[in-house]
C-alpha cells in the first residue's frame, strides 16, 4: 500500500525541483537548455516556441500550478493505487 500524502509531497516536490533548475539552466547556460528541453520531445525545436523573458509573476505562478497539480496528481494515483491493490 501506498501512502498517497508521501507520495504526493514527494511528486510535487521533484516536480518543483526538475521546474527550478530548468530554469536556472536557462538563465546560466542557455544552449545547454536548449538541448536538454529539446531532448525532451526527441530533438523537435520545441525551445524555441518559448518565451526569451518572462516576468517573475509568471515563473511563480507556474510553480505553484506546476506543484499543485503534481500534488493532486500523485495523491490520486496513489488513492487509486491502493484501491486496485486492495
Amino acid at each position: 500500500m501506498l501512502n498517497p500524502i508521501a507520495f504526493a509531497n514527494s511528486l510535487a516536490i521533484v516536480s518543483g525541483a526538475v521546474y527550478l533548475a530548468l530554469y536556472v539552466l536557462a538563465v546560466v547556460w542557455r544552449d545547454a537548455f536548449r538541448f536538454v528541453f529539446n531532448a525532451q520531445f526527441l530533438g523537435a525545436d520545441v525551445a524555441s516556441l518559448l518565451p526569451h523573458k518572462r516576468p517573475a509573476t509568471g515563473i511563480v505562478a507556474t510553480l505553484v500550478a506546476l506543484v499543485v497539480s503534481a500534488w493532486l496528481l500523485g495523491f490520486c494515483w496513489a488513492w487509486l493505487y491502493n484501491r486496485l491493490v486492495g
